[in-house]
């Protein structure tokens, strides 16, 4: 069984370590098997392409690469600082999540 993230995709997270530390981006893909998220904008590879059909010049394109889940911090909805999140029941009785630091619930 597979644990509970909290990061999800188009959530809003900050890069809180390693080279990349300090940008902030949409998530686009999380994988859950080995706990890493593509945060757009974040941590650009370059790939390098033969000539084909769909791109007859090849050379090199740059692509977004995964970070560990545990590197990547929610963005507070209030006033846009790391913080972290955590889950309550609320009043309709629906499991929703919520920032530590303001109290907003998380979309």
């Amino acid at each position: 069984m597979q644990s509970k993230l909290h990061i999800k995709k188009d959530d809003q997270v900050v890069v809180i370590s390693g080279n990349e530390k300090g940008k902030s981006g949409r998530v686009l893909e999380v994988n859950r098997e080995k706990m890493r998220a593509i945060i757009e904008g974040v941590n650009m590879i370059s790939l390098h392409s033969k000539p084909s059909a769909q791109n007859p010049d090849g050379g090199i394109t740059k692509k977004e690469g995964s970070i560990h889940i545990s590197n990547l911090l929610h963005v507070d909805p209030k006033d846009g600082k790391p913080c972290r999140i955590a889950r309550k029941i609320d009043e309709k009785g629906n499991k929703v999540r919520y920032s530590k630091r303001s109290g907003e619930v998380i979309k």
